[in-house]
């Protein structure tokens, strides 16, 4: 499959042709087994003492808290198993294998893309997200502007640390401090990069160089949660009438309803029913709205 690692709710994005033999990871699974000189990115501990960060594994004892503790790696993204620690009573409650701690980070949490030619970055786009309780997000702000400062250090790390390197990475960061990095895109906005994005990915990844024309605007990526537990499901042929709105660009539904709800990824804040990604704040907002009453309990 030449897009390796689809969610179902994201095909939508990915019908672009591949040449044969070419592969485009989406996931970081898929991106792990094509990226094997690079994969120790996904040791997030590496990650943070990579930049100088203060952080040991699960049996260390930070020397100060509050401190952020998770997985030192984490495959299945959302979040899972995060939590603040917020004095060594909390620590020694919450110790666990495969856990580090880091400092407790402040500021503005971005999801930032990356094309890569050699170790060289030339094309970038990040957003921004407004944060809920419990790891979930509001919404995400895509940037039409560039955020030099963000995208200097991001440079300066990958000159240093994936010298070689070809492809689309995708770097989170809080307050310019870098705490996650995957060997794929963000999917989650790849619509609202503009025409031929997609396209331009596989020539990147086809061909070693990267050609776009890019004419970005600002777009926003609307996040509905629902509370864990139930079993939810959706009349998918309601969806018709937000996606005729000119401000809307795409509607998921982020889940399989043929799964358990416990068989997702979910952050501890709530369960995720489905995402709008829109031109406009307040039409992605009322689109949320109508949708909140589209899903029922199955």
């Amino acid at each position: 499959m030449p897009f390796e690692g689809v969610d179902p709710w994201r095909w939508q994005y990915f019908a672009a042709r591949v040449p044969e033999r070419v592969i485009v990871p989406i996931d970081d699974a898929a991106a792990y087994r094509l990226h094997p000189k690079e994969r120790w990115v996904y040791n997030k501990l590496l990650i943070a003492e990579s930049q100088g960060l203060c952080a040991g594994p699960h049996g260390m004892t930070p020397p100060g808290f509050p401190v952020f503790s998770k997985p030192i790696m984490n495959m299945r993204g959302m979040g899972t198993g995060g939590r603040v620690l917020r004095g060594p009573r909390d620590y020694v409650g919450h110790q666990q294998p495969g856990h580090f701690w880091m400092p407790l980070l402040t500021g503005a949490h971005a999801s930032t893309d990356v094309a890569v030619e050699r170790g060289r970055p030339v094309w970038w786009r990040t957003t921004i997200g407004h944060p809920r309780r419990g790891g979930t997000f509001d919404y995400w702000h895509v940037l039409a502007r560039r955020e030099t400062a963000l995208e200097r250090r991001c440079r300066a790390w990958i000159g240093r640390h994936l010298p070689e390197y070809t492809g689309v990475m995708n770097f989170e960061t809080i307050g310019g401090r870098i705490i996650e990095v995957h060997l794929r895109m963000a999917d989650q906005f790849a619509d609202l990069n503009g025409p031929g994005w997609v396209e331009a990915v596989v020539r990147l990844y086809a061909t070693g160089r990267w050609r776009f024309r890019d004419a970005r605007r600002e777009a926003f990526s609307v996040v509905l949660f629902g509370p864990h537990g139930p079993r939810y499901r959706i009349d998918r042929r309601h969806l018709a009438p937000l996606l005729a709105e000119p401000e809307i660009a795409s509607v998921q539904i982020t889940f399989d309803p043929s799964k358990a709800p416990a068989e997702h990824a979910m952050p501890p804040g709530g369960f995720r029913l489905a995402i709008v990604n829109c031109w406009s704040l307040e039409a992605g907002r009322r689109a949320r709205r109508q949708l909140r009453r589209l899903f029922v309990e199955a």
